[in-house]
């Protein structure tokens, strides 16, 4: 991340802390009074990027979304399909297999 990035996040953060509106006007007024000087189109860009999403939801939900995909993957939807369509593909990789033995060669003959 650049130190513009970092910036406007910090604002940001700032702004949803106190409960006030994250608009670019306010982000580049954080950063005059920081004396932290990005290029024009931070501010903008974070403002319309946090519009209509709750930031403190966001950041004590941050663990959250990472868990249920997770859990679903570790549980296939359809209970033995999953067992089955894995059996198969030993079967076919086993088979491969065997043809390379009754061509006439190994690796090492």
């Amino acid at each position: 991340m650049s130190t513009d990035e970092i910036a406007c996040t910090y604002s940001a953060l700032i702004l949803q802390d106190d409960d006030i509106a994250v608009t670019p006007e306010k982000i580049s007024t954080i950063l005059k009074a920081a004396n932290v000087d990005v290029e024009p189109y931070w501010p903008g860009l974070f403002a319309r990027c946090l519009e209509g999403v709750n930031v403190k939801q966001l950041i004590t939900n941050v663990g959250a979304a990472s868990v249920a995909p997770a859990a679903s993957a570790a549980a296939p939807a359809g209970g033995d399909a999953g067992g089955k369509k894995e059996e198969k593909k030993e079967e076919k990789k086993e088979e491969s297999e065997e043809e390379d033995d009754d061509m006439g060669f190994g690796l090492f003959d």
